[in-house]
């Protein structure tokens, strides 16, 4: 026996072994995988049964979450085209903030032709990350459209409600007239799950045509449609919810709906934020260690946003006053 084995060797044995529960000290092994790594996993992938699959992509999502030094891309990646349809769509769970275009052509493929509905809910989803990065102008104007082409196409097909609501979600970052009407159309329907999905494209879109509506969500009897209104009303930054926040954290029964109204009010910004903030904090248990590592998160980002308000006064009001100033020279000098 060789007292030093393959140190990945190890990891597609734990993978093989259905007897055993597949160790975390073996995930590190998947971020950064190379070439050769790859291709020995790739040769045994199909004799890995789908529950092991499975857990094992939901642990490495968790660790995506608390380490942003890892990253699953290569792995996620190869295994896109898995038998499985829950296995595909983990991997695209996986790959959802990866900024790389070259897997465009698959999401749209994915989206157009797999066969579970899941999975394409998933593909469009991802391809929300590119209509930002367009947005922004970092890829290409003709990359940007096909992109946005093909989800206004399935936002406005026949598919399965829950592909043309992802759909319409990544959309929520374009500035195109045809975004805005869908947006609007999705969120007049007495149907909550299309509500939910529009108020989240509403937040995605850092347009504040949409603040009245999202105001008057905020108190929905549906919790989903509730927090999105939440999360939107911190992302679009609208300071007259502020008071209503506040209110409604005091009222609220559902704990993800507690913690979007905590960290929308660190979006927001402001004293009164920041002072029940920092009491909450002061009454968490010191045993509740997630709560409190939240909360500081929260603090953390609520001085980041305070930071932006300045910064953004400090930018114009210099600007108004030579402005004005300049007015007053020429007055002057008629």
């Amino acid at each position: 026996m060789n007292p030093n084995p393959n140190p990945f060797q190890l990891v597609l044995d734990a993978l093989l072994n259905e007897k055993k529960e597949f160790s975390p000290k073996f995930l590190h092994h998947f971020s950064d995988m190379g070439a050769l790594e790859l291709k020995t996993l790739g040769d045994i992938w199909s004799r890995v049964s789908v529950k092991r699959k499975l857990n094992v992509l939901e642990q490495l999502e968790a660790l995506a979450e608390e380490n942003t030094l890892v990253s699953f891309d290569d792995f996620a990646k190869s295994i896109l085209n898995d038998e499985d349809a829950s296995v595909r769509g983990r991997a695209l769970r996986l790959l959802r903030e990866s900024d790389d275009t070259r897997l465009i052509p698959q999401y749209i493929d994915l989206l157009k032709s797999d066969a579970d509905a899941q999975t394409r809910a998933e593909a469009a989803a991802n391809l929300g990350m590119f209509v930002a990065l367009g947005e922004l102008e970092e890829i290409p104007p003709a990359i940007k459209q096909q992109v946005e082409d093909e989800l206004l196409s399935a936002a406005n097909g026949n598919d399965d409600g829950r592909v043309r609501r992802r759909a319409l979600e990544a959309l929520g970052f374009s500035s195109r007239p045809e975004v805005m009407a869908l947006i609007e159309s999705s969120f007049k329907r007495e149907d909550p799950a299309w509500q939910t999905s529009a108020l989240f494209a509403m937040g995605r879109s850092a347009d504040n045509r949409w603040n009245e509506d999202v105001i008057a969500s905020l108190a929905n009897v549906n919790r989903n449609v509730r927090e999105s209104a939440v999360e939107a009303a911190g992302q679009l930054g609208i300071k007259e919810t502020l008071p209503i926040l506040l209110k409604l954290v005091e009222e609220e029964e559902d704990d993800d709906v507690t913690g979007a109204i905590i960290w929308s009010l660190s979006q927001i910004g402001g004293e009164d934020a920041r002072a029940f903030i920092e009491n909450l904090l002061d009454q968490t248990d010191d045993e509740n260690e997630d709560q409190i590592e939240f909360l500081e998160e929260a603090l953390e980002n609520l001085a980041f946003t305070d930071e932006l308000d300045k910064f953004d006064l400090f930018n114009i009001e210099p600007d108004l006053v030579e402005f004005d100033g300049e007015e007053e020279d020429e007055e002057e000098d008629s």
